[in-house]
């Protein structure tokens, strides 16, 4: 997706052919995720602990902005795991910690207590 997003010179090859790789993976992980709620079947385990955070951020156009441009919309076992994910509450904690953008009360630029996801977020400071 670096091609697509932040690339200088928009060159076609590497876009179609780093985009159909893309694709190709989506549809591989669609396709398993079909038949399994998650990657190792219906326990929720380090493998999707290690690519949520990439391709759940892909489809929900947190990354790239190239969701539409993907397609992910049509990934529908995708979403549905990514959003599954996405609800757990240690899942929401993570993705605040070291955070710099996006809304203040998500941010917690850095953690060193349980107690700072209520006491340190940047609203609060």
């Amino acid at each position: 997706m670096h091609f697509y997003a932040y690339a200088p010179e928009k060159y076609q090859y590497p876009i179609d052919r780093y985009t159909m790789e893309v694709k190709r993976q989506l549809d591989v992980l669609d396709r398993h995720l079909a038949e399994n709620r998650f990657m190792a079947g219906d326990e929720y385990t380090i493998a999707d602990m290690a690519i949520h955070p990439w391709y759940g951020a892909l489809v929900k156009n947190r990354v790239y902005e190239a969701a539409e441009f993907l397609e992910a919309h049509t990934y529908k076992n995708v979403l549905r795991w990514t959003e599954e994910i996405d609800e757990r509450p240690a899942v929401k904690r993570g993705r605040m910690v070291n955070r710099t953008f996006g809304e203040p009360h998500e941010q917690l630029h850095e953690r060193h207590d349980a107690s700072d996801f209520e006491l340190r977020t940047q609203d609060k400071q």
